[in-house]
């Protein structure tokens, strides 16, 4: 989804992993899962007893039942909807009510310095949380050339303010099945970027 500068020094297995968790949710959020995901996804099986692991084993469960059909009309229903879904998640609604406001220009300064570019045919503007996510692991994966202290500085502008909120209302989302433990993923992995930065919750 998004292209960069390769960046020179490889990342350590630390950041891998938080990168691996940042494209995954990128990756969910951006489209329904297909078949070959949900079939990876339900392999994942039990999980460390961490809010995180056991958000993670939830998705494997549910992903264990769900079908293709199914998880696609669940994204619909919570991203798309008829004239809009059930959450809105991006930047611009969470931190002013309205789409396509100065949290997007603000943003759109920052992709640019780093190099950050969205792909051709992608509709979505750029503080969308499942962009924002990909450009995390982008970042923490060395895929996109920044220093730590750039990445730490690009989640606390972008995501920091209002993503632990947009998780949790997928969390409790009444279209949520399948994506209720996403949201899950989502808390518990804002909660620990916070807690290595330091920030309050």
């Amino acid at each position: 989804m998004t292209t960069a500068t390769i960046a020179a020094a490889p990342p350590d297995a630390v950041d891998l992993q938080r990168a691996r968790l940042f494209a995954l949710l990128g990756r969910l959020l951006l489209a329904a899962p297909d078949a070959a995901l949900l079939h990876g996804l339900a392999a994942l099986g039990p999980q460390q007893d961490t809010p995180l692991g056991r958000a993670v084993a939830a998705l494997s469960q549910a992903a264990a039942t769900a079908s293709p059909a199914g998880a696609a009309g669940e994204y619909a229903a919570l991203f798309i909807g008829v004239g809009r879904g059930e959450l809105l998640p991006f930047a611009s609604y969470y931190l002013t009510g309205f789409l396509h406001e100065r949290p997007l220009a603000l943003l759109r300064d920052d992709l640019r310095r780093l190099g950050i570019e969205r792909a051709d045919g992608v509709a979505e503007p750029e503080d969308h949380l499942g962009f924002l996510c990909e450009a995390m692991a982008g970042l923490l994966g060395g895929e996109f050339l920044a220093t730590p202290e750039a990445v730490a500085a690009f989640f606390q502008r972008h995501l920091q303010p209002w993503a632990g909120r947009a998780f949790a209302d997928l969390e409790k989302a009444a279209a949520a099945e399948l994506y209720r433990p996403v949201g899950a993923i989502g808390v518990a992995l804002m909660d620990i970027e916070l807690a290595a930065l330091g920030l309050p919750a």
